[in-house]
């Protein structure tokens, strides 16, 4: 079962929820090529993230010790399937591809994941409420570097924004506990790292 998920995430189609994607409704508008780079560059960095949340969930639903958890981390992984499938449509709009190293993002963060379910549910959580709260931030840098009138790749991220907010208030009202600061600098620097290479690869 870990293997196919693994596969839907990274080459195939994921299993999502019943929500439709924000921007169905939202006016395609003309951008220029400098400016479709730069939506393609950004969405394919919020895609990648995805990818790692998936892995990041999976592997803490499989070291879960508590069965509310476990679904709490399900239902998560469920809705960013969802921010999964929507940046993958808008890339495809664009005329872009996913990152080529999205092998390596799933992996390093499957083994995160698991690592830290394993260590104790309120760390688990705290590692949820703390990686939501870092994919927030960059959500709002990137609602600010989009082109003005790229109104479908914004409707998205204010969904995704919101949805990560829940999530992050879920794990910390789950019992998640706080992160010492350097495990927070260490997962700013990993995140560092990934959005800067997936934004060309």
């Amino acid at each position: 079962m870990q293997a196919d998920h693994a596969l839907r995430t990274v080459v195939g189609k994921p299993r999502i929820t019943e929500r439709p994607n924000p921007a169905q409704y939202t006016a395609a508008n003309e951008l220029s090529e400098t400016e479709r780079k730069l939506a393609a560059g950004l969405m394919r960095i919020n895609h990648s993230g995805e990818v790692s949340a998936q892995a990041l969930y999976q592997g803490q639903a499989l070291t879960a010790r508590l069965e509310s958890v476990r679904d709490s981390m399900e239902r998560a992984a469920m809705e960013e399937n969802d921010h999964l499938a929507w940046t993958e449509q808008r890339l495809n709009e664009l005329g872009s591809h996913k990152s080529y190293l999205n092998p390596l993002w799933y992996s390093g963060s499957l083994a995160i994941g698991a690592f830290a379910g394993a260590i104790g549910d309120k760390w688990s959580l705290g590692f949820v409420a703390e990686t939501e709260h870092q994919v927030i931030r960059h959500l709002d840098s990137h609602l600010n570097k989009l082109p003005a009138q790229d109104l479908r790749s914004k409707e998205i991220l204010q969904q995704m924004k919101e949805d990560e907010a829940h999530h992050a208030t879920v794990a910390i009202e789950g019992g998640g506990a706080e992160l010492p600061w350097p495990v927070k600098k260490l997962m700013t620097a990993m995140s560092k790292l990934m959005t800067t290479t997936s934004y060309y690869i």
